[in-house]
This record gives structure tokens, sequence and C-alpha cells, in this order.
């Protein structure tokens, strides 16, 4: 059994939720300014309920935060979640720059010399010559 942390949990419900095209969409205009769940259904080619489900996976990750105002819930995006996801992607992206840096590092490194015979690497077997080759 593998026992996960928040943090794992947290990139879960971040990336899982940034995977939809219509989430991304979502966020950034709630990003740039609050809308309804109504305005928003009206920018995409399929149900309020299908735009209401988006949204709740949307809160559920904390990318956007949505509140009742009335008869009308407002969504705004919460800068402070794709701020997290980008640390995390910061992360990903070093953890592999580490890995390229020390593959580079490798392939720079000239191979050990050969003290005894001023070659590289292991000692190559002389070649056999032939009687008549001498």
């Amino acid at each position: 059994m593998v026992v996960r942390q928040g943090s794992d949990e947290l990139a879960d419900r971040l990336f899982r939720a940034l995977g939809d095209a219509t989430r991304r969409e979502i966020v950034a205009l709630t990003l740039v300014r609050e809308h309804t769940v109504t305005d928003l259904a009206e920018r995409f080619p399929m149900s309020f309920a299908a735009v209401q489900k988006h949204v709740a996976v949307l809160e559920r990750a904390g990318l956007v935060v949505k509140q009742r105002r009335g008869r009308e819930q407002r969504v705004r995006g919460n800068p402070d979640a794709v701020t997290q996801a980008r640390v995390l992607l910061e992360r990903l992206t070093s953890l592999w720059q580490e890995r390229v840096d020390r593959i580079d590092a490798l392939l720079a490194t000239p191979p050990e010399q050969d003290a005894d015979h001023g070659r590289s690497g292991a000692a190559v077997p002389a070649v056999p010559q032939h009687e008549g080759s001498r």
C-alpha cells in the first residue's frame, strides 16, 4: 500500500482539474474577472449542468472559489492555487534539469586514461598477426 502525502494529493487534484481544456478556460476567465455560473455556461457548447460539474471539480481543487449572492453563484479564480501548480511544475522542471545537467557533465568528461598505455578505458587486446605479414 502506498501512503500519499498531502502535497501529492493536492498535486493530483490540481493537475486532474487542469487536465481538461474547458476547466483551464474557466480558470483563465475567472482569473480575469468574476463570472456567474450562468455566464460561464453561455460560453461553452454544453449544458448548464456540465459547466456546474466543471466548476465543482475546479472548486474541489481550490482553483476557483464559488460564492452565492442572492440567486446567483459567482465564481472567481484563485491565483494562489495557480501559483501552487506553477511551483509544483517548477520542482519537476528542476529535477529534470538536474538530470540533464548530470548527463551533460558525464558526456563532457573525457574517459579515464590508462596510465600504462596512454589509452582510454580497458586494455585493447593485441591483434594477432599472421606469419606472412611480418
